[in-house]
């Protein structure tokens, strides 16, 4: 019999499990030409105003799905691999040699994959065009995508799976040269033993999640952090990791090895699904670890990404809140910018001509300022007066009243704005041609300016600005030197690139010359945020494919292995509908405590370290709810279909 007519005829006896194994390689395929093709779509090309940014990125995340959909391969092909150990074992015995069995598999996987590239390229193009239409959507962009096959998707598909099949043959190669022969007819027959547990080690493992669960509590304010930052950090990753793993190893052994010493744990079917969960303790604590971990790594994922899609869009109002601002030139070149944008398509709502005093701090900007880099070395002194006919006209109503030599610090971007105490109010000393100091009364995160922008670098430094009061501003005017800034607010600012890159050659022919436009950062950063809660998404996708591959395999196998336990169960009159209670009862105790774990990681660092610092976004709470509940309805349609696939495993006939 030639090795090509025995291939054959493996796949036709073990059907089942070759489709499986055919159902995850097509699965990678589909799922790696939807995201490559995206990234050499014409349509979505057309459309983009930073197309290299997106092709960068977007080939960053083809690299990391690609591992991801490597490492989901090589895990149903090692399960594929150990299902068949007797079939290799006979083999052996029958006189083949390893390179030949090798050479089998190698052609198997070459058919199976060269089946499901066809597949999959098919079902990826026709998956490209709906993701294609949701990044628009994302994007707000109203263009149509075409369905497109584009040839350099199709060849970098073709080429990674045939090195992919190379790999899972290497793979395979390993798993067969590394097994004895004995081992190959028994390798559904080995026990394990229930790990010895004590009180000791399980209480560890809650005092190192207790110990992670308070570190992550005290917030990047607290002195923990601030003062000992590498400390709190090398603590909860020890908790979080350590704390998981002995939970699994330690505290569920210690827990069941309690109940099994009540005095009614023979009472109802409490002993099968108790006895099976203590056997299988020492080859699930890994899986459980990597299953608890890996979902709160795809939680906070999903929701850090959607918090900054959430924000981007009032997060550039913030940052940019003037649609044109630029320091008033000659009066030529401001009549020349001023007829360009009365001529443009973007009428003009609003125009404003604001003063402010140039001086230089003599103090540590940082009690003013947070992230002094950030800022400019001068700062920039504007009267309350103007500060407040501005915020009039952006419709906030939070004007500002100042006393002798008071003054508030405009610190956008700041995490935690605050006033100060009254009683402690910090001094704040500036040079305007004469040594001032002044009291500030309160750190605002708000921009008056707004980040000084260009078409291609986008944002680049914010004017430091402090606000005086009307007073003050007055006495010290005739000593300092002052610089004009011109604002204009227009119609359709976010189409407005055009525009602002023509003004933006006419302002900067005078260098160091402050301009900001909305419409610099506006698209970069929409479609920058867009781009990342896109390919988060699809990695979530290709993560909880990986997930369920974990624990699909993992349970497929223990079913396989428990086969004769159920068919004795039944022998000795157990009711099917009692078989069903132990073995939802068993998944539970596996499928439960990792998704508590896993959600109580990601929220604690969501919690503490994104939303605390967003606080003016109170519907983000809100979206974190609803990534946890789909987070949660997967997962329990994980366990229900796992719970059903163990229960036709074990009740097929042994």
């Amino acid at each position: 019999m030639s090795l090509l007519n025995m291939t054959f005829r493996n796949v036709q006896r073990n059907f089942r499990v070759y489709t499986i194994y055919l159902f995850a390689m097509i699965t990678g395929v589909m799922v790696h030409f939807t995201f490559s093709s995206l990234m050499y779509n014409q349509d979505i090309l057309d459309v983009l105003n930073n197309k290299e940014s997106f092709q960068t990125g977007v080939s960053i995340a083809s690299v990391v799905i690609f591992l991801f959909i490597i490492f989901f391969i090589l895990y149903a092909n090692s399960f594929f691999m150990k299902q068949r150990k007797k079939e290799f074992g006979l083999y052996l015995l029958l006189g083949m040699k390893e390179s030949q069995i090798t050479r089998m598999v190698f052609v198997e996987n070459l058919l199976i994959g060269s089946f499901s590239l066809v597949i999959g390229i098919l079902l990826g193009g026709l998956l490209s065009k709906f993701f294609g239409m949701a990044l628009m959507n994302l994007m707000q962009y109203d263009n149509v995508i075409t369905l497109n096959f584009p040839y350099q998707a199709i060849g970098s598909t073709i080429f990674l799976f045939l090195l992919l099949a190379i790999i899972a043959s290497i793979q395979s190669f390993f798993m067969i040269s590394r097994v004895q022969l004995v081992e190959l007819f028994h390798a559904k027959e080995k026990m394990e033993k229930p790990i010895p547990s004590s009180f000791i080690m399980a209480a560890l493992s809650l005092m190192l999640l207790a110990t992670e669960f308070f570190l992550i509590s005290r917030g990047k304010e607290s002195s923990i952090w601030q003062d000992h930052l590498t400390f709190a950090m090398i603590a909860v990753t020890v908790g979080m990791i350590g704390g998981t793993y002995l939970f699994f190893r330690q505290f569920s052994g210690w827990l069941l090895q309690k109940i099994r010493q009540k005095h009614n744990f023979h009472e109802g079917n409490r002993v099968l699904w108790i006895s099976s969960l203590r056997f299988q303790i020492r080859s699930n604590t890994l899986n459980l670890t990597f299953i608890s971990l890996f979902s709160a790594t795809i939680i906070f994922l999903i929701g850090f990404v959607s918090i900054n899609y959430a924000v981007q869009f009032e997060a550039v109002g913030r940052n940019l809140p003037n649609d044109i601002a630029f320091q008033s030139l000659d009066k030529e070149t401001n009549e020349k910018i001023d007829a360009k944008i009365k001529n443009s398509d973007h009428s003009i709502e609003y125009h404003k001509t604001l003063e402010a005093l140039v001086g230089k701090p003599n103090t540590n900007m940082d009690l003013a300022f947070e992230n002094p880099e950030y800022f400019s070395k001068d700062v920039f002194l504007f009267p309350e007066k103007a500060y407040n006919e501005i915020i009039s006209l952006r419709g906030n109503q939070e004007e500002i009243h100042l006393g002798d030599m008071e003054a508030v610090t405009l610190s956008q971007g700041t995490d935690y704005p605050k006033p100060f105490p009254s009683d402690q109010l910090p001094r704040f000393k500036v040079n305007v041609n004469e040594d001032i100091t002044l009291k500030l009364i309160e750190k605002k995160d708000y921009a008056l300016l707004g980040w000084a922008s260009d078409p291609v670098q986008s944002m680049i430094l914010k004017p430091a600005v402090l606000v005086i009061s009307d007073e003050a501003y007055q006495n010290l005017k005739s000593k300092a030197k002052t610089v004009h800034f011109e604002i204009y607010e227009i119609e359709n600012e976010k189409q407005a690139e055009s525009l602002s890159t023509d003004i933006h050659a006419i302002v900067t022919k005078k260098p160091d010359t402050y301009y900001s436009s909305f419409a610099d950062v506006y698209s970069k950063q929409i479609e920058g945020s867009s781009l990342m809660l896109f390919a988060a998404a699809f990695l979530a996708v290709i993560a909880l494919f990986a997930l369920a591959s974990v624990i699909y395999f993992k349970q497929l196998r223990e079913a396989t292995e428990e086969q004769r336990q159920y068919s004795i169960l039944r022998k000795i009159g157990t009711a099917d509908r009692e078989l069903k209670s132990v073995i939802r009862k068993q998944l539970l105790f596996v499928f439960f405590p990792p998704l508590v774990l896993g959600i109580l990681h990601s929220w604690l660092i969501l919690k503490y370290y994104i939303l605390d610092s967003v606080q003016d976004f109170p519907q983000l709470t809100s979206i974190l709810w609803f990534i946890f509940a789909i987070y949660f309805v997967i997962y329990v349609l994980f366990y229900l279909s796992s719970a059903n696939l163990y229960y036709k495993i074990v009740n097929q006939k042994y």
